[in-house]
């Protein structure tokens, strides 16, 4: 007899299905497993045959072979345990009334029978639904399926459990989750834009950054607070949306980051990367393509400290993921897209010793050394430079402190809200300023003829790129939605010009 249980695996950071046959038959005791299984999914022929026995069943003694179709597509990981047992329990009869037509189900098993968490739960549960299924889940990741509207979720904790309830011995209630009270109890950081003192240039530098989605590049020498500053970003950026939080979790789950009974990412991701990543380590990929730093700051923000400091390769590979938005990894065994729409926050010292070019002991050469780590391409594609001073004695000793990150973050809302508006209006799919393509730059980002003069001036001074040309249009246009304008004035168009000074004293 053959039996079919309908499940799923992960590729990218979506769901494929896959419907895992199982047949039992005489002959010698053998259990083969076919359709392109990795190591992870031949070992379950051990750990099945052990945890039906200890959950009181009895295993096939002759030749089982179970197929995992399609057979051309690779196959990972042990969340094929679970259907793997139901399928041979239903296929030597000693499942009855079962309900598995209806449901997709995965989980690994451990060696007693007790059904372990797996990543990637949310792609199945959304791939569940594009089904019209329901899902069986392992409890441990209930409250991650059930993060899908709309779709019935079984938890279950042990195989026997499982069994009982496909024969109707058991009820268990489908597991419910309120999205809207978790986004409103999602919890902020304690860091706030009030504790910085000082700095306010910098600050205003960070509110255009975060409402218009631009990416920033801090020069200063340590001590300045390029870190400091960097970490409350997340606390001024609009709240993630329900669409954006899933997205987000998509990707934590299939890296395995997400907590056992974590449902959904409610908070923009922050990652802070040190400056001996990897390539692979950076972008994803490896022998198991997974997904890499880029990817797991999606929606959110990635910070790259000591930027000069970081391999060169490693720093080309987020040029073309900083223009697409999503990172393409190419293997022999197929080509996997992970999405990469983060906002990337660059810090770095002025010179190798740390100190101002005046005060710098290293000599020119050494200075022009160290700012030749970074490349013009990777340079153009960030927006907003931005110099970081010391802090003065008096500000940091001073009663006063800044405004604090829920005020910021109300206008950075309200300067995102007109960008929303706009685009729908003209029935664009682009989410913020930093994103818009060139057509959109000559329709949203018009000058006048005082502007397109001053601009000419700045482009034939500095001899900037077409991509920064570009780049100072849309943080123009930020800088005016702050204000409410619905044009772009010269001081907009100055002070985003003003972002890019230090081209030409740093590097040019």
């Amino acid at each position: 007899m053959v039996s079919k249980i309908t499940s799923a695996t992960t590729s990218g950071v979506d769901a494929l299905p896959v419907e895992v046959e199982v047949h039992t038959g005489r002959g010698n005791f053998v259990v083969v497993v076919v359709g392109l299984p990795d190591a992870a999914v031949k070992e379950s022929r051990d750990r099945v045959k052990t945890a039906m026995e200890n959950s009181g069943f009895r295993h096939p003694q002759g030749r089982t072979t179970i197929n995992l179709a399609p057979a051309d597509l690779k196959k990972e990981g042990p969340a094929f345990d679970l259907p793997i047992a139901l399928g041979i329990l239903a296929s030597d009869d000693q499942i009855t009334g079962s309900r598995l037509s209806g449901y997709l189900c995965t989980g690994e098993l451990a060696l007693g029978g007790e059904v372990r968490c797996v990543r990637g739960v949310l792609s199945m549960a959304l791939e569940a639904k594009k089904m019209g299924l329901g899902i069986i889940v392992p409890r441990d990741n209930a409250r991650e399926a059930a993060a899908v509207e709309g779709l019935e979720v079984i938890p279950v904790g042990s195989l026997r459990e499982c069994v009982e309830w496909l024969e109707a011995r058991r009820e268990i209630a489908p597991y419910h989750l309120d999205t809207t009270s978790l986004f409103n109890q999602a919890t902020t950081d304690d860091s706030d834009f009030a504790e910085v003192r000082g700095q306010e240039s910098v600050k205003k530098a960070f509110e255009i950054a975060a409402a218009g989605g631009h990416n920033l590049l801090l020069v200063g020498p340590p001590g300045s607070g390029k870190s400091m500053l960097s970490k409350r970003l997340p606390g001024i950026l609009p709240a993630l949306a329900l669409d954006e939080a899933l997205e987000t979790t998509k990707i934590h789950s299939v890296a395995g980051l997400l907590t056992p009974g974590q449902s959904l990412v409610t908070r923009r991701p922050f990652r802070s990367v040190h400056h001996t990543v990897s390539d692979v380590g950076l972008a994803g990929g490896g022998s198991n393509p997974s997904p890499g730093e880029i990817s797991l700051a999606h929606n959110g923000v990635l910070f790259l400290d000591e930027l000069p400091e970081f391999k060169r390769s490693a720093l080309e590979v987020m040029r073309q993921p900083l223009e697409d938005g999503h990172v393409t990894i190419s293997r022999a065994s197929g080509t996997m897209r992970y999405p990469a729409r983060f906002m990337l926050v660059a810090a770095m010292n002025p010179t190798p010793d740390g100190k101002s070019i005046r005060e710098s002991k290293s000599t020119p050469n050494e200075i022009r050394r160290y700012l030749a780590k970074l490349s013009a391409p990777l340079l153009d594609r960030i927006d907003i430079h931005v110099s970081v001073e010391a802090v003065k004695v008096h500000e940091l000793t001073g009663a006063e402190t800044g405004e604090s990150s829920a005020t910021v973050r109300a206008r950075v809302e309200a300067a995102r809200a007109l960008q929303t508006a706009r685009f729908r209006a003209a029935k664009k799919k682009t989410s913020c300023n930093a994103h818009m393509s060139g057509r959109e730059i000559r329709q949203f980002c018009a000058l006048d003829e005082a502007g397109t003069s001053i601009f000419k001036h700045a482009l034939h001074d500095t001899g900037i790129s077409a991509r920064a040309h570009d780049k100072i249009l849309k943080v123009a246009r930020t800088i005016a939605d702050l204000d409410g304008a619905p044009t772009i004035s010269e001081n907009h168009l100055l002070l985003a010009i003003s972002f890019r000074e230090l081209d030409r004293q740093l590097w040019g």
